[in-house]
């Protein structure tokens, strides 16, 4: 630097048979370390050129740690030298190996939610598991490392390891080969993997005859894995306290209640599994989940039910009945396995059922935004929470957080926030439909979440007003008797039990060509399906009678007692090695109670919701409008109710359209049943999951959130009449706040005036009738219409896959704010749209006494043609086929609708 050089380059071309290289990020994050104290790095590019980045979480790092650019020439000697097709150059794959790499890389940045690489670099956006001190304070400062681990002396011995293996001293071609490390797919003597064939095998037996022997065989196997691959592996529980007689020790048909199935959804598996799933917890008394994609609603009201209704970011399928037919509803803010993602879903895995239950198009992929759109802060949070909570009083309300460094923090601010429950999941296990860039190297283990989350509530005296739950990869009694100790309550099961049922961990689950029928929706293989809800109850039953055996062995009579007792955990020395010998679990075995002695370790005591301390209300809008709803409610007479309204009463209809869904279910009551007429402010999520038969008229304006979830009731919003008598301009202010109709899946809502940002985001059904809406209008949209008589903010229609919007584009300028990435801008030039988009303005007049649409309706031949259609590409692409099917007749059109 004192030489002006305006660019450092590391390189690993020197590299030898006498040179041992090493690593690139020690190297890069040294360098970068050592200018940032000189308060240099400004001065100077670092670039790396190296022979060991090869993958995108390898470039990912070095960017995040200082380097500006990567030159991965070992990876493009090995893509070079690739044997593929006769007709595939070098060239062109070490262009499709740039551009995957950048795309990899963008993703990685937008699930922490940054758009620009000059922001990442440098960043540090990672956590270390198992590097030591002296090695973080060289290369990665401020990054935390929990347990410490690894010094340079370790690493010199791999890297002296992995020397050898490139230049060997044998001249067998046979030797010379490199090994396949088993990274992404179990091999002999590779990478330790939970599962391996084995274990599957005598998970298989022990599951489908019930045998001990069997079962005992498959623990061997899992404790010596999870020795390998996991922090739980190497430790052990104490030995030196007096044991209780086993049958003094709390039964196992009452643990089982204590175990749930993971968020697996009707669409990423079979419809025979996940009711498979569903049927053996009900019989256990545990509670299966439906994941993210919703449930057929024909499954309510018998064994096929599952307890958990998920609500996640892309709300597929969540209704008023959904949510009415739970006893546990849990907000998915993210998946262990794969933080920062939403699912997804190809669209040859939507059928019609998938379809019909998602409020999509057969034969359209899916994919959910990665955020819940209106959750950007934990009052936000705080808010669903008590949506979710009005419209099902009955439920817990669950929050799903992702085991990382900081996560004590936000669980305590949930815990404030009047969750019910907080699950802790880890990074292992899931998604075997999902892209390895997004799982590998993503999430962290569920031992370091769950250990400071129970901590941190203790400490902060919030541990007793919540159930605490863990889930990643628990295998085997001994797994959960673990998790018990450092603090869950309750456990998740997702991989297991799918192995139980046949899975044989092919990962073709986004291939849609499981052989066992488990991860596909293809009929013929579906048919192969050999699953038993049997085989999950005898699993779990060996499996808690396996924890029964060590709680006699520690003393414990029952769960609770065990629950948050880390003293009784001690390292495992006999089984650690040169790397594991230097880890520190004191961090995970800090027991909770000597934090905060006195406080207790489990769930005591229930939130407060709905009390004038929670809600600042002396009387509740909701609850009086039930009791005046009566008449409707108990025999469908309609009814009509006038009543002021402020921002204090929020997600008002919700408990309404509760007591509509427990009585009359999805269908709801006939339209205009119960008609309101409020004057005022709405509070927020006002109209929250309003069912089939309420209407909600409001003579004033809405705060954020109107209408989320709308479940086929209908809602008008418009100024009152004193306001516009004071010349009031409607069509030129906002009367809606952002997030109106988030998630609507049906119904309709007609604002005189203009609704904020991410308007009608994920709308999978309902009529949306706005004077202008502000940014990211109808994103992830699937069904439904929408009409806008006003201006568009930017960024109108990304990830739109179906339903259709009716635009007024006046100047011409619309098409310059949409993204056009997965829709197309036609003409409103049909006789069916025209007549369509005609009856939508006439019922916004009908509703609202719009002036705006009198005018466009007043001069009609010329207003038409200043609206653009925007159609999604797969929509119209599948009612194309449809089309075609159905002119063709016969078994083609069976086809198609049997494909979607």
């Amino acid at each position: 630097l004192k030489g002006n050089a305006p660019l450092l380059l590391l390189s690993h071309r020197a590299a030898s048979a006498e040179r041992v290289p090493i690593p690139s990020l020690l190297a890069a994050g040294a360098v970068h370390q050592r200018l940032v104290r000189a308060k240099a790095r400004a001065m100077t590019g670092l670039l790396v050129e190296s022979g060991d980045a090869k993958e995108p979480h390898d470039f990912c790092t070095l960017l995040g740690f200082g380097a500006d650019a990567v030159c991965p020439y070992g990876a493009y000697a090995a893509v070079a030298a690739f044997h593929g097709d006769a007709d595939t150059t070098a060239s062109k794959m070490m262009e499709t190996y740039r551009k995957s790499a950048g795309k990899a890389i963008l993703k990685v940045m937008s699930k922490i939610g940054i758009c620009t690489v000059q922001s990442y670099r440098g960043a540090q956006i990672f956590e270390a598991v198992g590097l030591g001190p002296e090695v973080m304070e060289l290369c990665f400062a401020g990054t935390p490392s929990r347990i410490a681990g690894a010094d340079f002396a370790i690493l010199q011995r791999d890297a002296l390891s992995m020397h050898t293996h490139a230049w060997p001293a044998a001249s067998d071609p046979e030797e010379v080969a490199l090994p396949n490390p088993g990274d992404y797919h179990f091999r002999q003597n590779g990478e330790a993997h939970y599962n391996d064939p084995r274990g599957m095998a005598e998970l298989q037996v022990a599951a489908r005859t019930g045998g001990s022997a069997a079962y005992e065989a498959y623990v061997q196997t899992q404790v010596a894995a999870s020795r390998a691959a996991s922090i739980r592996g190497l430790l052990d529980f104490r030995s030196d306290v007096p044991p209780v007689p086993l049958d003094e020790v709390e039964a196992a048909k009452e643990i089982v209640k204590r175990f749930c199935t993971g968020a697996m959804s009707l669409g990423s598996i079979s419809p025979e599994t996940h009711e498979s799933l569903a049927v053996a917890m009900n019989q256990l008394g545990g509670k299966s989940n439906t994941g993210e994609g919703g449930e057929d609603p024909r499954r309510f009201a018998d064994s096929r039910r599952s307890s958990i209704k998920q609500v996640a970011s892309g709300r597929f399928g969540v209704t008023s009945d959904y949510l009415t037919n739970a006893d546990e509803i849990q907000i998915k803010m993210a998946q262990g396995a794969k933080p920062g993602e939403g699912g997804e879903l190809p669209g040859y895995k939507v059928t019609d059922l998938i379809a019909k239950t998602r409020g999509t198009t057969p034969g359209v992929g899916l994919i959910s935004p990665p955020p819940h759109h209106d959750i950007y802060s934990i009052e936000d949070l705080a808010q669903l929470i008590h949506d979710l909570k009005s419209a099902n009083r009955a439920a817990r309300v669950s929050v799903k957080l992702v085991s990382e460094v900081g996560v004590g923090v936000v669980a305590a601010g949930v815990a404030k926030a009047k969750a019910d429950h907080i699950v802790i999941s880890g990074g292992d296990g899931g998604t075997g439909a999902a892209a390895w860039t997004g799982i590998k190297h993503a999430g962290l283990p569920w031992e370091l979440g769950l250990a400071e989350a129970h901590q941190t509530l203790v400490l902060n005296r919030l541990r007793s007003r919540i159930v605490l739950q863990s889930d990643g990869q628990l295998k085997t009694g001994r797994d959960v008797t673990i998790a018990a100790l450092l603090g869950a309550e309750e456990f998740g099961f997702a991989t297991t039990p799918l192995i139980a049922l046949g899975c044989i961990m092919m990962r073709k689950c986004h291939l849609n060509t499981c052989p066992v029928g488990i991860a596909t929706q293809d009929p013929e293989l579906r048919a192969k399906f050999a699953g038993k809800p049997e085989h999950v109850i005898n699993f779990f039953f060996h499996l808690a009678e396996e924890v029964r055996g060590h709680m006699a062995s520690m003393g414990f009579r029952s769960i609770e007692e065990m629950v948050g007792r880390a003293d009784m955990l001690r390292v495992d020395d006999a089984h650690l090695n040169e790397k594991t010998k230097l880890l520190d679990f004191g961090p995970i075995l800090t027991p909770a109670a000597s934090l905060a002695p006195g406080e207790p370790q489990i769930n005591t005591m229930g939130q407060d919701h709905f009390s004038r301390e929670a809600t600042g209300l002396d009387s509740i809008l909701d609850l009086d409008l039930v009791e005046a709803a009566a008449p409707a409610l108990e025999s469908a007479t309609p009814v009509s109710i006038e009543r002021p309204l402020n921002n204090l009463n929020r997600a008002v209809g919700a408990i309404l359209s509760n007591e509509v869904s427990k009585r009359y279910g999805g269908a709801g009551l006939p339209d205009g049943t119960i008609n309101v007429l409020l004057r005022g402010h709405t509070g927020q999520s006002f109209g929250f999951s309003l069912a089939k038969g309420v209407r909600l008229e409001v003579q004033g304006d809405a705060n954020d959130g109107c209408g989320k979830g709308l479940s086929g009731g209908q809602i008008v919003v418009y100024p009152g009449a004193e306001l516009l008598e004071q010349g009031f301009v409607a069509e030129e202010n906002v009367i809606v706040g952002n997030v109106a109709c988030y998630g609507a899946t049906g119904g309709s809502v007609f604002f005189r005036g203009i609704a904020g940002e991410r308007f009608c985001v994920r709308n999978s059904g309902a009529i949306a009738v706005v004077e202008g809406i502000g940014d990211h209008g109808c994103e992830y949209m699937t069904g439904g219409r929408v009409v806008c008589l006003g201006s568009t903010g930017i960024n109108f229609g990304a990830g739109m896959s179906g339903g259709i919007a009716y635009m007024l584009d006046a100047d011409g300028s619309f098409a310059s704010r949409c993204n056009t990435e997965m829709v197309s801008l036609d003409r409103v030039d049909s006789p069916a749209d025209e007549a369509e988009l005609r009856g939508y303005l006439e019922s916004h007049i009908e509703h609202t006494g719009s002036p705006v649409a009198a005018a466009l309706l007043a001069d009609w031949s010329g207003s038409v043609g200043k609206f653009v259609k925007v159609f999604p590409h797969d929509y119209k692409r599948v009612l194309r086929e449809r089309a075609a099917a159905e002119a063709e007749g016969g078994p083609a059109a069976a086809a198609v609708a049997a494909s979607g």
